[in-house]
């Protein structure tokens, strides 16, 4: 089954997310926890919550995708930011279990001049921090492009990450296919040889999700600029080749293209009838 979905604004609730998803032929979906620049998240109704986890079933979705605020950084220099990671992650992992074992992904972080293995640390420590045996959802890195200093530029740099964590089996991977892109693996000549390579680094068991977004900039360019489904430099022809990839299917699918809800339609449209599920 090709389980996919968009990017959609949590500003009505879960239950209206999930019908919107439903009206554009989606079966999950992905959703900012709060501003994605930061502040106060709201309120959990949890009614809401209720009416979507039983929509969700009726609809047979596919775990949904909670994304943390891109102003999370948990290594950064700053001890004040990093308390900020701190105090957003636990309040968004303790809200993300009105809704169980779904899945929430951030951006590992910017290690500003620090230096890769003192950013991983901070990293590390945070985690260790805020997972807790009893959370029944899974954490996900997500695989960066590079720019700056960020981390995450590299499957091994994720593995030193997932090797620090001790509760690691609450732990898995969100693979960007334009952040690999332009980080420098070839998934338009060589998509088998790049899941060969995650798989012996991290394992693909650790794979949970999949951004999919076309690249506005040419390979390993380290840039991170989305661009619509076959409007970039990745193509229409590899996208094809990842949503039927026997080794990911079933993995949650999510589109952060430059679109609005119609513009996801179409993609979601395009890509289910060129599945051969």
């Amino acid at each position: 089954m090709l389980n996919i979905g968009c990017h959609l604004s949590a500003s009505k609730g879960y239950l209206h997310m999930g019908k919107e998803a439903k009206s554009i032929n989606a079966n999950t979906f992905q959703f900012f926890t709060r501003n994605p620049r930061g502040g106060k998240a709201k309120d959990i109704d949890e009614n809401d919550v209720k009416a979507f986890i039983e929509f969700a079933k009726e609809n047979n979705f596919s775990q949904i995708l909670a994304h943390a605020p891109y102003t999370l950084n948990p290594c950064s220099k700053d001890e004040h930011i990093r308390e900020f990671a701190l105090n957003t992650m636990a309040d968004d992992l303790r809200r993300m279990e009105y809704t169980p074992y779904q899945l929430y992904n951030f951006h590992p972080g910017s290690h500003v001049g620090q230096g890769v293995e003192i950013g991983i640390d901070f990293i590390v420590k945070q985690l260790n921090t805020v997972l807790t045996p009893d959370m029944t959802t899974t954490v996900l890195l997500e695989t960066m492009a590079g720019k700056g200093s960020e981390i995450g530029r590299s499957f091994e740099e994720l593995k030193e990450i997932l090797d620090g964590v001790k509760l690691d089996n609450k732990m898995g991977v969100c693979m960007d296919t334009c952040h690999i892109y332009d980080a420098g693996y070839d998934i338009v000549n060589d998509l088998d040889g790049v899941l060969d390579e995650f798989d012996r680094i991290i394992g693909l068991d650790r794979l949970c999700a999949i951004h999919m977004n076309d690249s506005k900039n040419p390979f390993e360019s380290h840039k991170d600029r989305h661009e619509k489904i076959g409007e970039g430099s990745i193509g229409f022809d590899t996208m094809v080749k990842v949503i039927n990839n026997p080794r990911l299917q079933g993995i949650p699918i999510l589109l952060e293209t430059p679109n609005e809800l119609d513009g996801y339609a179409h993609e979601i449209e395009i890509l289910r009838n060129a599945y051969k599920g």
